[in-house]
């Protein structure tokens, strides 16, 4: 049976700061700024990018990993091997004399427990997202073993797994400030507004990072987390502005996954008339941003999915930036009594990328020369996810939400059903079609699969006209000299510690 004071025991450590670290030499600890302060450290959130860099892979490990670095694909991480059975669902054979942070063992009864937590109604967590349109149970064979049913079939199964950050089975339902995990670090101080640090596990059971403790710092400037890179005030600044990239010896600049775009809500007028959701696309000039506000590399959008990703299509193009054209189909629109007049509020995060501020203010007087009423509006993370995911607010009036989302994992399942169903969590839309292909496409393989995804990818950008794709974006990183280290496709949304050396 397992200790049961587990996180008793966690909670007094982390809370007062009396983990039990041994004592490391200085130069292999690193300190690495971020862009924002986070709000939280749940496990079952680390899809959220910066929450990730932290802890993922980090603090907790997954089932599986998709490895963007070596193009090896779907890797094995707490999980050995899986393989499929007659009846459609997935075994699992999981890894021996693997032990959480506090010493306890790992073993399949975590598995099921991070998974039901994880899909539970009792909290939002961000991995449900990726499992919508599915039923999926967990069930212990034995200590070692677990299978995964799905309905429908999932071919991708193991895929999706690689989302489930695993905890111990007594964490309880509700988000924890502290977590506990499997990974090759641990938790050791986290004081908001400053500070978030991890220390190296000397009882991991993987391989030895060469990172020994990782000190998270939080400065919402760019040009302020370049110049502590370049001062050795911090390590690492996985996010800078371009102008501040300017050290060959330093400075790296990646295609990373993360779409930029503007979510509407199709149900509420005048958005829900398919020519003012024409005229919004119209009315943006995306090409004038390139080179100017946002770097050269970056690539403009039509999906929200990168171009590496499984079905996507060459075919769909970017809407032509016609300001007259936008005008006219409002003046139709508006004598057939749609209120085109209407305020309509433009949500943004603050800080969500370089340049988000000049960028977001640049649309809005986009819209606003064709003769939309636009009123721009920041707000900061835990603000933003109010309106990001539903229930939507009905209190705010019309809105679009502009967002960043992240797809690194090369299949379109990872952004379309919570995207773009009619109950998935962040649609907009409410379409049959839409619902349908999602169901066919998230059931076939191959080829199949392929087709189908870049069927919908087009009926949502052509004929549903469900958002406003914006930019695929550049990102640029500054890594200190004594680091070896390269940002990868990854980096926006997960940051491994075992990944850094140091020269």
């Amino acid at each position: 049976m397992k200790d049961v004071l587990r996180f008793g025991a966690v909670v007094l450590a982390v809370g007062l700061g009396g983990f039990a670290a041994p004592a490391f030499a200085a130069d292999t600890d690193i300190k690495i700024v971020l862009s924002e302060d986070l709000d939280l450290l749940e496990p079952c959130m680390a899809t959220r990018s910066n929450i990730g860099r932290v802890i993922l892979e980090n603090v907790n490990e997954t089932l599986t990993e998709y490895d963007t670095r070596s193009g090896q694909g779907l890797m094995p991480r707490l999980a050995e091997s899986w393989s499929q059975q007659p009846d459609g669902s997935w075994r699992f054979k999981l890894r021996q004399g693997v032990k959480f942070s506090d010493g306890t063992t790992f073993d399949a009864k975590d598995v099921k427990h991070s998974f039901d937590r994880a899909m539970s109604d009792k909290i939002t967590c961000e991995s449900q997202r990726y499992f919508g349109g599915m039923k999926v149970n967990a069930n212990v064979v034995d200590d070692q073993t677990i299978d995964f049913a799905a309905d429908p079939v999932q071919p991708i199964l193991p895929l999706l797994l690689s989302l489930i950050t695993i905890v111990p089975e007594e964490t309880p339902i509700e988000f924890t400030r502290n977590p506990v995990g499997t990974g090759p670090y641990a938790l050791t101080d986290w004081t908001p507004g400053q500070q978030i640090v991890l220390t190296r596990r000397d009882d991991y059971w993987g391989e030895q990072p060469k990172v020994t403790s990782a000190t998270y710092l939080f400065r919402t400037d760019p040009s302020v987390r370049a110049a502590m890179v370049a001062t050795g005030e911090a390590d690492l600044a996985p996010s800078i502005a371009r102008e501040d990239a300017n050290n060959p010896a330093t400075d790296f600049t990646y295609l990373d996954s993360e779409t930029v775009y503007i979510r509407l809500d199709s149900s509420v007028a005048p958005v829900s008339d398919l020519r003012v959701r024409k005229a919004l696309n119209m009315a943006i000039d995306r090409q004038a941003f390139i080179g100017t506000l946002l770097p050269d590399g970056t690539e403009l959008a039509v999906a929200l999915f990168p171009p590496t990703t499984a079905g996507w299509n060459p075919d769909i193009k970017v809407p032509a930036f016609d300001p007259e054209g936008a005008k006219k189909l409002l003046a139709e629109a508006k004598a057939d009594g749609v209120p085109v007049d209407t305020e309509i509020k433009l949500i943004a995060r603050t800080a969500n990328f370089p340049k988000v501020t000049e960028v977001m203010e640049a649309i809005q007087q986009m819209l606003t020369d064709v003769g939309f009423n636009v009123k721009l509006e920041f707000h900061e993370v835990a603000e933003h996810e109010k309106y990001y995911s539903k229930p939507y607010p009905t209190d705010q009036g019309v809105y679009m939400l502009a967002a960043m989302h992240d797809n690194n994992k090369g299949d379109p399942v990872f952004t379309m059903y919570f995207k773009y169903a009619s109950d998935g969590r962040q649609s907009g839309i409410s379409d049959p079609k839409v619902d349908d292909l999602i169901t066919r496409a998230s059931a076939a393989t191959g080829d199949d699969r392929a087709k189908l995804w870049s069927e919908l990818a087009a009926y949502v950008h052509d004929d549903v006209v469900a958002d406003i794709p914006l930019f695929h974006m550049v990102s640029y990183s500054r890594v200190g000299e004594r680091l070896d280290f390269k940002p990868t496709i990854a980096t926006n949304g997960q940051l491994q510690l075992s990944h850094i050396g140091l020269k």
